[in-house]
């Protein structure tokens, strides 16, 4: 049987999303929610903010693969280049042991 659009995550049923950047699908709880908010992209820690989300592993190679992409202005329907200077400084600070 076909699952649609959920993933049997310890025994309960969980909404999947795709990453922006890897293009893989998994569980919404393991995937940063980004909005866009006036050009910038901002981390949506508590999944509560108005508008488009998208998602993404918290990692710095899903991001650099998302920008070569150019993945977010599809993701988020918008013209021009959104700004990333935001999250890149979000997931840089999530990283342990990583050096500027």
């Amino acid at each position: 049987m076909r699952r649609r659009g959920k993933l049997e995550y310890g025994y309960q049923a969980a909404p999947l999303r795709t990453c922006v950047g890897c293009r893989v699908r998994t569980v919404k709880s393991e995937l940063l929610r980004l909005v866009a908010v006036e050009g910038v992209i901002v981390p949506d820690l508590r999944g509560r903010l108005p508008g488009r989300g998208a998602s993404l592993h918290p990692s710095p190679r899903c991001l650099e693969l998302a920008e070569r992409r150019r993945a977010f202005s599809r993701a988020f329907r918008a013209e021009g280049s959104l700004d990333t200077s935001l999250l890149r400084a979000h997931l840089e600070g999530l990283t342990p042991g990583r050096s500027g």
